[in-house]
């Protein structure tokens, strides 16, 4: 079965003419970047410590753990007034969110990209198409207006099936940036809190 499998994919690829090439391009790049933002926000960790965890944190420092404890030590550091955190924590969304920001931008240019790659294989497939309609004298008009339909047929539906699990992967991953920016602003407004009661 698996090697059904295969042969039937490797059949599709020949069908599906050059520009199965750049799709699969495409395809990895989309991939890639999707999961390593899904990774970039496993390591912030942001959701792993509880509301009461984080704000005992804030008030004791020192025992701040991980991504979350490196931005509440650096947010509290040296910082003389309102202002000074304030300037802390814009300095901290940039680093954070600007690089997200960047790389979804990247990402939503690729996934846009797939599917007007297979529209451009749907084109060529066309023309292939009537080539073959042109050689009506021609034994091989069939084969080659069948192959030039699977082209057709083949690519646009790869540009598709690229595209569509990109656009979720880009949904998930601004909501985990919303989620995040939400965190930090949560951070930031309790930390100035603390700030005027003395505690910080």
């Amino acid at each position: 079965m698996f090697n059904a499998l295969i042969s039937d994919a490797l059949n599709l690829w020949q069908q599906g003419g050059y520009l199965m090439w750049p799709l699969a391009l495409l395809a990895f790049f989309i991939y890639y970047s999707s999961l390593e933002l899904f990774l970039y926000f496993s390591r912030c960790g942001f959701h792993r410590p509880s509301d009461r965890q984080w704000m005992s944190w804030i008030d004791e420092p020192k025992k701040a753990e991980g991504e979350v404890g490196r931005i509440i030590r650096y947010g509290q550091q040296n910082v003389f007034s309102l202002k000074d955190i304030r300037d802390r924590f814009a300095e901290i969304r940039t680093a954070q969110l600007s690089r997200i920001d960047r790389r979804v931008r990247f990402l939503i240019v690729l996934v846009s990209t797939a599917p007007l790659t297979g529209l451009l294989g749907t084109v060529v497939g066309m023309l292939a198409t009537f080539a073959g309609l042109s050689l009506a004298s021609s034994g091989q008009t069939v084969d080659l207006v069948a192959a030039g339909i699977s082209e057709a047929l083949i690519t646009t539906q790869t540009g598709l099936m690229i595209a569509i699990p990109g656009y979720v992967f880009i949904y998930a991953i601004n909501r985990r940036r919303n989620e995040l920016a939400l965190f930090l602003h949560r951070l930031e407004s309790v930390t100035m809190k603390r700030f005027k009661e003395g505690v910080v």
